[in-house]
């Protein structure tokens, strides 16, 4: 339940994400950065309605209000410290896009490539997406190019998207489970992992450190380590 100034009102998600982020980390910090990124968007009752979503199929994207679920139990913070800040500097929480939020919203505009009923369950086909798996969906809407792309907007103290090349190398047992994966599965794994690891999901304070790191995509474990601008896929195992 939120309270308002004039009443109390009670948001009830109408949906659930199925992402192939399964943990915080390795989440690309925007949409639209990950082209190969999937996954479904679950109506729930009693919005697993046909006719609620009569027409959206016209539309390339959709907007998606969303709950920060794994936020509310830390709470909110009216200062936070942004990554594209190197994490050092305060800002206020209404200048960013930290998930401790007042009310745990969030916003994120992805692909939509399709809507399936299966049975009793109806699913929006997502793509180029930033959510976690599990994330409850509040709300979806159209986007409308023409009015919702502002190209002369200034974006402040956040960047660009980085343009480094970096390097994504595969040992041979990682590669060939991306092969057999992709064959039994129809997943893009190999572009996944490789979109993925090009936008360094390492925090900052960790980008000259060489370490292994674990990043869960689908049910899948991908252990990987980075030496500069270099990244080394070591093994892929059931999570």
């Amino acid at each position: 339940m939120i309270e308002s100034s004039q009443s109390p009102y009670t948001i009830v998600p109408i949906g659930i994400i199925h992402s192939c982020y399964r943990e915080k980390f390795g989440i690309p910090r925007q949409p639209g950065l990950v082209k190969s990124s999937s996954g479904r968007l679950e109506l729930l009752p009693p919005c697993n309605r046909e006719e609620m979503v009569q027409g959206l199929e016209a539309f390339s994207h959709i907007w998606i209000h969303f709950l920060f679920h794994e936020a509310v139990a830390d709470g909110w913070r009216p200062t936070v410290r942004p990554p594209w800040l190197g994490g050092q500097k305060r800002v206020g929480v209404l200048a960013s896009r930290s998930p401790h939020r007042p009310n745990f919203m969030g916003l994120s505009v992805v692909r939509l490539t399709g809507i399936k009923k299966e049975g009793k369950s109806l699913f929006l086909e997502i793509a180029e997406l930033d959510l976690l798996d599990k994330t409850p969906v509040l709300d979806i809407k159209p986007y409308v190019a023409y009015s919702d792309a502002v190209p002369e907007a200034d974006s402040g103290f956040i960047p660009p998207p980085e343009s480094v090349a970096r390097q994504i190398i595969f040992c041979e047992p990682a590669a060939q489970f991306c092969r057999a994966y992709e064959l039994q599965t129809g997943r893009r794994l190999r572009q996944l992992i490789m979109e993925s690891l090009g936008q360094d999901p390492r925090p900052a304070s960790q980008r000259r450190q060489i370490r292994e790191y674990g990043m869960l995509l689908w049910e899948l474990n991908v252990r990987w380590q980075a030496q500069g601008e270099r990244f080394l896929v070591l093994s892929i195992v059931a999570a």
